[in-house]
């Protein structure tokens, strides 16, 4: 009878890991080539039989055997050749999992059949602890399941590394060696896993949770390559393209593909690349972009100002002016965005690339400014082109969420107002003279009996000013004179409340007269497409009514409603306009103010008029606000 140390030496030799590794080497020992021959022919005799019987059966020899007290020497030699034979079938099985060339459901019956073999033996194992060291078997205990484990390991690091010696399908694109070895690397992990939730883990019991062992493995082995190609130093492109597959494609695509979603414990793996690796390669990659957008945009607006100072005229595209810059800004924002949030895994890091935008746009603003300070035949149509820009990147900035933190939103659109305000008053300044000039016959005597149309001669002339504006675009347009509208009523507003009106009639008469011009002014924009301004003729009418009112009572109600409509009006423009009143004694003025104070935000009510009195600066106090 051979000595037990000789026997586990024996045991030792035969290791099924050691004989698998022989096995997948391309020159076998003539040791390995016996025992795979032999298994083969074996497993050709016991074709029928499944090794979960083999496996049943050795274990009932198996206690037979060592229930004697003297066991038979050759038998136990025989049982533990059995057992060496059985674990090499099942390493055999295990590493046809993904490689069988037999008939894919002979192939899974094997595969069953050997898991529950592992789990028999494991059983058996389990049975033997506790006894006696010379009375338990020197193959005991097998430890199938860790060598099953191992196995696995040793398998999904080979094809591994042989996904990533092939070149996948579809990869014709991909312009490196690294972004060839990652993709590779990665349809072998998701065809792979794919394989595992189809198929094979209806061979394992529940408990095994076979395909998150496999996910465990294909992460670690992936992750620790992708460590090794981040150490040792990327260009920006395969730079880009990692980071595209550790944020993007893996976790998104593959590990929630629509059949694994929800059965891969995602949050135990984490990240493939370790957290100072990622940070590593998201610095060079924005770093990368920061550079790219500042030349892009910064060479935009060069050709642009260029194309300015040359005297060039912009095109004309359905029948307005145009000009690309704000197109091919929002693209390269937009491109460079888009491929950030499949590249980044952190959104909050976008600021550091629209943060170029935000400079861009001081930029523009100051490049529009400076150049209608200029001598140039082409300012109008330049500013005509480029108010149809400003409001491209208003819509695009406004529209977007989440890339633009709410400062950098509050400064764009900043920027964009002065740049906006800049091309108005090129149309509006020559205007503004001549409004102050066309309104100073306002509450004349020929003004009050009609035989001077005052707002009619203004509006005739505004019109032949506006003619010029026919390749504006008509959004742009409307825009304009929205703000016109509004300029026209200020000036208005102001030529009204520095008159002295020492008579009621004069009072009657002008509300009347005013009431007839807030029509005409309002069907003269509104004719000309602009319908969000036609709340300025409400103020007209509403001043209107204070004037024609002489009761206290009913004019402290109309001032009520009037401070409850414009947040604006303040205590000065109140006062202004009381002291238009005659007839009105300082307490009534205190009376009525006193009433607006502490009835303006009663009735829940919030005001949405846009601000107007704020733009009347009033320089002349009367006596009663003096008083008060």
């Amino acid at each position: 009878m051979k000595g037990e140390g000789e026997r586990r030496t024996l045991l030792k030799l035969k290791n099924p890991a050691k004989i698998w590794k022989k096995l997948r080497q391309q020159n076998h020992t003539d040791t390995a080539e016996d025992e795979c021959d032999e298994v083969l022919q074996q497993q050709q005799e016991e074709k029928e039989e499944q090794l979960e019987e083999v496996s049943r059966g050795l274990i009932i020899r198996e206690e037979q055997l060592f229930s004697q007290d003297n066991p038979s020497e050759e038998e136990e030699d025989q049982l533990q050749r059995d057992f060496e034979a059985l674990r090499l079938k099942i390493c055999m099985a295990i590493d046809n999992t993904f490689t069988s060339s037999t008939s894919s459901l002979e192939h899974l019956e094997v595969l069953r059949s050997a898991v529950a073999s592992i789990q028999q033996q494991e059983e058996q194992d389990r049975r033997w602890v506790g006894c006696l060291e010379d009375r338990v078997p020197v193959w005991r205990p097998q430890k199938c399941l860790s060598t099953h484990n191992s196995l696995l390991q040793n398998m999904v690091q080979s094809r591994l590394r042989k996904g990533s010696e092939e070149e996948p399908s579809g990869t014709d694109g991909l312009s490196s060696p690294v972004k060839k070895e990652v993709c590779g690397m990665g349809k072998r992990v998701k065809e792979d896993l794919l394989t595992v939730v189809r198929t094979v883990k209806d061979c394992y019991p529940p408990q095994v949770d076979i395909l998150n062992l496999y996910a465990g493995l294909y992460h670690q082995g992936f992750s620790v390559r992708l460590r090794e190609l981040t150490d040792s130093g990327l260009d920006i492109e395969d730079c880009s393209y990692l980071l595209f597959w550790v944020n993007q494609y893996y976790p998104h695509e593959i590990l929630n593909h629509k059949e694994l979603e929800g059965k891969i414990k995602t949050a135990c793996l984490g990240s493939l690349l370790l957290q100072d690796h990622l940070n590593h390669l998201e610095d060079q990659y924005l770093t990368h972009k920061e550079d790219q957008m500042k030349l892009w945009l910064n060479t935009a607006l060069k050709k642009e100002v260029e194309s300015w100072l040359s005297g060039s005229t912009p095109e004309l595209i359905d029948q307005y002016l145009f000009s690309p810059l704000a197109i091919d800004v929002i693209q390269v924002i937009d491109s460079s965005l888009t491929e950030f949030s499949c590249v980044i895994g952190d959104q909050r890091k976008a600021e550091r690339i629209t943060a170029h935008l935000e400079s861009f746009l001081c930029s523009y603003k100051k490049s529009l400014e400076d150049f209608v300070k200029g001598n140039h035949g082409n300012i109008r149509s330049v500013v005509k082109a480029h108010l149809v820009c400003e409001q491209q990147l208003r819509d695009y900035i406004t529209a977007q969420t989440g890339s633009l933190t709410e400062q950098q939103r509050h400064h764009c659109l900043d920027a964009l107002t002065d740049l906006r305000d800049c091309g108005y008053r090129c149309f509006t300044c020559p205007i503004h003279s001549q409004l102050k000039v066309g309104l100073t016959q306002l509450w004349t005597s020929v003004w009050l009996d009609g035989s001077l149309p005052v707002v009619d001669s203004l509006l005739d002339s505004l019109n032949q000013h506006l003619s010029d504006l026919v390749d504006l675009k008509p959004a742009c347009r409307q825009s304009l004179l929205c703000v016109l509208h509004q300029d026209v009523v200020i000036q208005y507003v102001k030529r009204m409340m520095k008159t002295r009106m020492k008579s009621r009639e004069k009072q009657v008469g002008g509300a009347k007269r005013m009431i007839e011009d807030a029509q005409k002014i309002n069907d003269f924009f509104s004719e000309g497409g602009c319908s969000e301004s036609l709340w300025l003729g409400e103020i007209l009418c509403s001043l209107a009514e204070i004037l024609r009112l002489q009761d206290p009572g009913s004019l402290q109600l109309e001032m009520v409603s009037m401070a409850r409509k414009f947040s604006d009006l303040s205590d000065a423009h109140m006062s202004a306009l009381l002291s238009l009143k005659t007839g009105l004694s300082a307490g009534d003025v205190r009376s009525i103010k006193r009433s607006v104070v502490e009835n303006r935000l009663l009735g829940g009510s919030t005001n949405h008029s846009p601000p107007f009195f704020s733009k009347v600066k009033v320089k002349w106090i009367s006596k009663f606000s003096q008083q008060c």
